[in-house]
């Protein structure tokens, strides 16, 4: 049978509370009576029953990760880049519950005796009753992809707008005229700031915006495919499409070569995330690099700081973005 709280008390000749207590180094017990605690649950190789844990200390020892929606307009290499951030900074601490705003119709089931903490990738202004709710339930939160003003918000986010800008300036820069955008999901900050980093790009250098080269994707391949075909049945297609993320541009890149044209000596495609299978495609993928994966650590690393140390403090941490550039994109001949 394993040893128990009770049976190092009985050993120590003290109460379980202060057992309990030293066991979670609280300063309310001396260093010699902690140490001496601590030697004995090491000897009797004591495990830490983590639910009553929870129940003496009020945690639920589980960390929630939202997204504004899980089944529309996350893509699964986003979807997994975000998980492995968070989960390799949370370790085994903590559970990992994963859910997407869009599932609940009310929100009475988030609360403090449920979640020591979340972190909410937000694509969206929707997701503002969330935010107000897990406010309101005192639950310590941190905001990923989007800033969010409030008391004790936390928000780590990439500068998506320097980064359209660099990629598309980059197409100008080597000579295109005729640049085309894919978008994202209408309504997300995310294609909000890359349109107008789009736009401002061709505006500061002085190039038309064609709203026929304006077309509406949905962050995944399928549409990225349907919007490239789209823009090269025009009567002047581009010979340039900057895609607000790489999903799209995998598929408008698999759309040039349906069309029996090359990539990049018809058609420049630039994309935007930098995920793990960027380098691999043929040829491999020039994207502005934000790094999701290092965004989400770095908002699981914020969450367990304000676990421990409860704020009133608002912050906000930027990631840069960057430009890698491989070979889907050249100089434009001729």
């Amino acid at each position: 049978m394993a040893a128990t709280i009770k049976d190092i008390a009985k050993l120590a000749n003290v109460s379980h509370t202060t057992v309990s207590r030293a066991l979670n180094n609280s300063p309310l017990i001396k260093e010699d009576t902690k140490r001496k605690i601590m030697e004995l649950a090491e000897q009797l190789n004591y495990i830490p029953n983590f639910n009553a844990k929870s129940l003496v200390l009020q945690r639920s020892h589980t960390i929630g990760l939202f997204f504004t929606s899980i089944s529309q307009g996350t893509s699964s290499s986003f979807f997994a880049d975000t998980i492995r951030g968070v989960n390799r900074v949370i370790g085994v601490d903590y559970n990992l519950f994963v859910r997407g705003i869009d599932d609940y119709t009310d929100f009475s089931a988030i609360h403090r005796k449920r979640f020591d903490g979340i972190i909410l990738m937000s694509q969206s202004e929707a997701d503002n009753p969330f935010i107000y709710h897990v406010l309101g339930q005192g639950i310590p939160l941190v905001v990923l992809n989007r800033q969010v003003s409030g008391a004790g918000i936390v928000n780590v986010i990439s500068n998506d707008k320097e980064g359209s800008y660099a990629a598309v300036s980059f197409l100008i820069e080597s000579g295109h005229e005729r640049i085309a955008i894919i978008e994202g999901v209408e309504g997300f900050k995310s294609t909000q700031q890359r349109r107008e980093g789009f736009m401002n790009a061709l505006i500061d250098k002085g190039k038309p915006i064609r709203h026929e080269y304006i077309v509406q994707g949905h962050y995944d391949t399928e549409s990225g495919s349907q919007a490239m075909k789209q823009l090269l049945s025009l009567p002047e297609p581009p010979t340039a499409v900057f895609c607000s993320n790489d999903d799209m541009a995998i598929g408008a890149m698999n759309a040039v070569f349906e069309n029996g044209l090359k990539v990049p000596e018809d058609v420049s495609v630039i994309g935007f995330d930098d995920i793990g299978f960027s380098m691999y495609t043929t040829p491999p993928l020039t994207t502005v690099k934000r790094p999701i994966e290092q965004i989400s650590a770095r908002g699981a690393e914020c969450i367990l700081e304000r676990i421990q140390s409860p704020s009133n403090e608002g912050e906000l941490i930027f990631m840069e973005t960057e430009l890698m550039k491989r070979k889907s994109a050249a100089k434009r001949s001729g």
